[in-house]
């Protein structure tokens, strides 16, 4: 797999994507993944290869765009379960929210992962409070960022299930929170 030249992106180390796809196996399995600031969509791409039914790419980069086509092809993936897209994040989100009801189908993983220094919250909010029409009951949303920086443990509808540190990344993980009769709620806490 190719790797991009510039300092700018950050891949995920090898080891902390192992130590991902070893925590998310058992649900990785005919998933609909999203690859959410995708770089050279390492992460996406082995999702495919571990029995993801399709992986949407989006990063801002119309260079990683184009690597991350260039990966495909050179890992043999099938273009009909990939979709590549050039995109800011937040664009990206606020076109999904706003499509018909019924004219999306959620995704049951998301891996979100920013460049360090870029706002996290954004993106973060915008998932609590649109789990419903991004996230599939039982989905995640994973986060890696730098360990030194301090996501909410609640964010709308979700919270934090897991957090693994590796390194100088910490990988969150966010459930969407249901209420003990299985019906989504949107916080844990008391009015």
């Amino acid at each position: 797999m190719k790797s991009p030249s510039s300092l700018e992106v950050r891949p995920t180390s090898d080891r902390l994507r192992e130590t991902l796809f070893n925590v998310i196996a058992p649900r990785i399995e005919g998933a609909r993944f999203l690859d959410l600031c995708a770089g050279s969509g390492a992460v996406g791409i082995e999702a495919l290869s571990r029995g993801a039914s399709n992986t949407t790419f989006v990063d801002r980069s119309r260079r990683m765009c184009s690597l991350i086509k260039a990966n495909l092809d050179l890992c043999r993936a099938q273009v009909e379960q990939s979709e590549v897209v050039q995109a800011e994040a937040a664009d990206y989100l606020r076109r999904v929210i706003t499509q018909p009801l019924g004219a999306f189908q959620p995704w049951n993983i998301v891996f979100f992962d920013p460049p360090y220094a870029e706002d996290y919250m954004s993106i973060l909010e915008t998932f609590g409070a649109h789990s419903s029409s991004l996230i599939s009951d039982n989905g995640l949303l994973i986060v890696e960022h730098y360990h030194k920086n301090e996501l909410h443990d609640e964010i709308g509808s979700m919270i934090r299930s897991r957090k693994l540190k590796q390194g100088d990344s910490m990988l969150s993980f966010y459930e969407i929170i249901t209420s003990p009769s299985g019906t989504r709620t949107y916080s844990r806490r008391a009015p």
